[in-house]
């Protein structure tokens, strides 16, 4: 399985084409939740995935501090095996592209409430009420490295 991280401009089509396609799977098909899953954060982000034959199993982008949020962010966290141990695995690839690459010493997510369990044992620690986005649960945690 290939590690791939890269910024959006040195995406090719068919790389932003198919994490666009999973993403789009997942968050919006799978949870059936329809919302605009094309944000404008991806043109200022590091996108990182697992590739294997030829298709995305795992994916994230971390997202550079901007306007919106002052600190560098993980989102669009996905597996598409759950339970294989690759949603950890695209995590800690994230947070070393954090540090590594933007020189992060926090880390803010929007985690689906879910999966605060996931991501504690990450490091993770909640920092907000439960809230909805998109009629789902969600929760903000920070992780200081």
């Amino acid at each position: 399985m290939d590690l791939i991280v890269k910024r959006f401009e040195d995406l090719t089509t068919r790389e932003l084409y198919d994490l666009l396609q999973v993403r789009v799977a997942v968050f919006v098909v799978e949870q059936d939740c329809p919302y605009q899953e094309l944000d404008g954060k991806d043109l200022f982000s590091y996108h990182i995935f697992y590739k294997e034959n030829g298709c995305i199993q795992a994916y994230l982008r971390v997202v550079d501090p901007n306007p919106g949020c002052d600190k560098v962010a993980i989102g669009r966290v996905l597996t598409v095996r759950r339970g294989s141990g690759l949603g950890k695995k695209v995590m800690l690839a994230g947070i070393r592209v954090a540090q590594e690459k933007l020189g992060a010493d926090n880390i803010y997510i929007e985690a689906q409430t879910y999966a605060k369990g996931f991501y504690e044992q990450l490091g993770f620690q909640q920092i907000s009420d439960e809230f909805l986005e998109d009629g789902i649960p969600h929760i903000k945690m920070l992780l200081t490295l």
